[in-house]
C-alpha cells in the first residue's frame, strides 16, 4: 500500500522497476492497476512470485541480499535499518535475538521487494523528509505462523512502542509487522501533519474490502512550508533515582546517548520520605524509546520508566570546519531563514588545542568565536 499510494502520486513504475532489479532476485513481477475501493479509485500493486520462490530467511540472509545488490546507499542503508528493527522486535516477542528470528512472510520475495520497493518510491520521489499520521491499529485475532493471535500482531505493538497510534473501530489488522517496521523507522515526526504546501495525493489499495471504510493508504508529496525552523515531535523519557551511586551517572548518560538520545540530562529532586533523588531525562526520537528504556534499565537502579510526547522547533543546522588562529576547528552553524543566527566553535577541539599550546581555554574560546563570526559571517 505505501509503494502503491506513491506510485499513484506520480512516481514512475517503470523506473521503481528498474531499480528493484538492481536486488538481483529472481522469481517475481510488479502488477499496478486501478482499482476501486468503496466508492474510491486507488492504486493496486501485487508482487506476483513464480513458484517454488518462496523462502523462509533470516536476518542475515536479507541483509546479504541487499548488500549483494547494486542498489545506492541512500536505499540499502534504510532497507537495512528496517529489517533490522523487525528482527529485533520479533527477537523480543519470541524471547530470543536477532540472528535467531527466522522470517516467515517477512522472509519472502514479494516481502523483501515490498520493503526496498518503499524506499526506492520515497527516493523517486525526492522525498527528504517523511512525516506520518496517528496509525489505526484495528482490533480482533489474526491468524498467521503462531497460531490465532490478537490485533495488532505482538511484533507489530513492539515496534509501535513510542509512537502514536489510534482506534477507529475497525475489526481487522490495519498494520501489519512490515508496514510498521517501514512507516516507524522512516518517520522524521509523527501524529500532526507539517505545514506543507501539497503538490501530489497519492491511494494505495488493500486487499480487503472493509465494511464502511474504503481500505487505503493516502500520501501526499509536497514542500515543506520554510519557516527556518524545523517542527518535529520527540518524547522526553524520564526515571527519578534515589538509590544509586553518583559513580555510575557518567556511565548511564553515555549509555543513553549510544541508545539514541538527542540530549540527556539530570536534576536534583526530593523523593518520597524526603530522600534526595536525581530526575534522569532524556530526549528522543519515537521510534528510539524502547531502545532508551532498555539502557535506562540495565544501567541505572530504576525499576521504572515513563515517557510523553512533546513537539519542539530547532533551528537548521550544520557542521562546518573554520581556519582559524590556532588551527582549522569544527564550527556548529545554525541558521534562521538562510540566515546565520549562531556560530559555535566544538569544545572539546577547543580544549584540546588549549593544552597543546599551553593557553587558557577561556582565551582560545574567545578567539575561535570571533574568528568563526567574522569568517561566516554572522
Amino acid at each position: 500500500m505505501i509503494v502503491a499510494s506513491l506510485l499513484d502520486a506520480g512516481v514512475s513504475v517503470a523506473r521503481l522497476e528498474d531499480e528493484l532489479a538492481k536486488l538481483r532476485l529472481p522469481g517475481w513481477r510488479l502488477v499496478a492497476r486501478e482499482v476501486m475501493k468503496g466508492d474510491f479509485r486507488a492504486t493496486k500493486v501485487d508482487v506476483e512470485i513464480d513458484k517454488g520462490a518462496h523462502h523462509h530467511r533470516s536476518l542475515r540472509d536479507i541483509l546479504e541480499i541487499l548488500e549483494r545488490s547494486t542498489l545506492t546507499a541512500s536505499v540499502r542503508e534504510p532497507a537495512t535499518r528496517i529489517f533490522t528493527r523487525l528482527a529485533d522486535a520479533e527477537a523480543r516477542v519470541h524471547g530470543t535475538d536477532r540472528e535467531s528470528v527466522r522470517f516467515h512472510d517477512v522472509g519472502a520475495v514479494d516481502a523483501i521487494v515490498d520493503v526496498t520497493g518503499s524506499v526506492i518510491a520515497l527516493d523517486l520521489a525526492g522525498a527528504q523528509a517523511v512525516h506520518v499520521s496517528a496509525l489505526p491499529i484495528g482490533g480482533g485475532l489474526v491468524g498467521g505462523p503462531h497460531g490465532r493471535i490478537p490485533v495488532p500482531a505482538p511484533g507489530t505493538a513492539e515496534l509501535l512502542r513510542g509512537f502514536p497510534v489510534v482506534d477507529t473501530g475497525v475489526t481487522a489488522e490495519l498494520v501489519t509487522p512490515t508496514g510498521a517496521a517501514i512507516l516507524t523507522t522512516l518517520a522524521d515526526s509523527a501524529g500532526r501533519m507539517p505545514a506543507l504546501t501539497v503538490e501530489a495525493v497519492g491511494y494505495g489499495a488493500g486487499t480487503k474490502d472493509l465494511p464502511g471504510t474504503p481500505n487505503v493508504l493516502r500520501c501526499f508529496l509536497g514542500r515543506t512550508v520554510d519557516s527556518g525552523v524545523a517542527d518535529e515531535t520527540v518524547l522526553q523519557v524520564e526515571t527519578t533515582i534515589d538509590d544509586m551511586s553518583p559513580q555510575l551517572y557518567e556511565t548511564l548518560i553515555e549509555r543513553v546517548f549510544d541508545a539514541g538520545a538527542l540530549d540527556v540530562f539530570l536534576q536534583p529532586v526530593i523523593m518520597k520520605r524526603g530522600r534526595p533523588g536525581v530526575l534522569v531525562t532524556a530526549l528522543c526520537t519515537p521510534e528510539r524509546v524502547g531502545d532508551l528504556s532498555r539502557a535506562l534499565f540495565e544501567e541505572s537502579t530504576t525499576i521504572g520508566v515513563r515517557w510523553s510526547e512533546w513537539r519542539r522547533a530547532r533551528l537548521q543546522r550544520e557542521m562546518v570546519e573554520v581556519t582559524t588562529a590556532y588551527g582549522t576547528i569544527p564550527f556548529k552553524v545554525s541558521r534562521l531563514g538562510g540566515r546565520i543566527v549562531t556560530v559555535t566553535p566544538e569544545f572539546a577541539d577547543v580544549a584540546r588545542i588549549a593544552r597543546e599550546k599551553s593557553l587558557p581555554v577561556r582565551e582560545v574560546l574567545d578567539q575561535a568565536r570571533a574568528d568563526g563570526r567574522r569568517l561566516l559571517g554572522q
